[in-house]
């Protein structure tokens, strides 16, 4: 389900998943076809960990990335889960030939 709310989304974000919403910053963005597959990718990743253990995961990879990069953009945008959506977002059919737990393949330590 997709709402739109400028106070939850981040500021330098378009978009933020919590399951099962999708949060758009305005209602433009829901026409955004990559954007709302990159959220959609989201939110495979955290039914695939019970959403508790996506989370715990996703805290967990960000501050290990920070500690890495002492960078929070740059700890973020290498969180695996941020990897595979970025990575596939434009790849519009990567969801119906995605494997269970994808996202352990974007767990390699690279810098973007």
């Amino acid at each position: 389900m997709i709402l739109f709310s400028k106070y939850l989304v981040p500021k330098g974000y378009s978009g933020l998943t919590m399951y099962p919403f999708v949060f758009l910053k305005s209602k433009v963005l829901k026409d955004d076809a990559v954007l709302i597959n990159h959220e959609k990718i989201h939110l495979k990743q955290q039914l695939e960990l019970c959403l508790l253990l996506f989370y715990i995961v996703y805290g967990i990879e960000f501050i290990c990335r920070y500690i890495q990069y002492k960078n929070t953009h740059k700890a973020y945008k290498n969180i695996s889960f941020e990897r595979e959506a970025y990575a596939n977002e434009s790849n519009l059919n990567y969801l119906k030939t995605r494997s269970f737990w994808q996202f352990l393949k974007y767990i390699r330590s690279y810098d973007f």
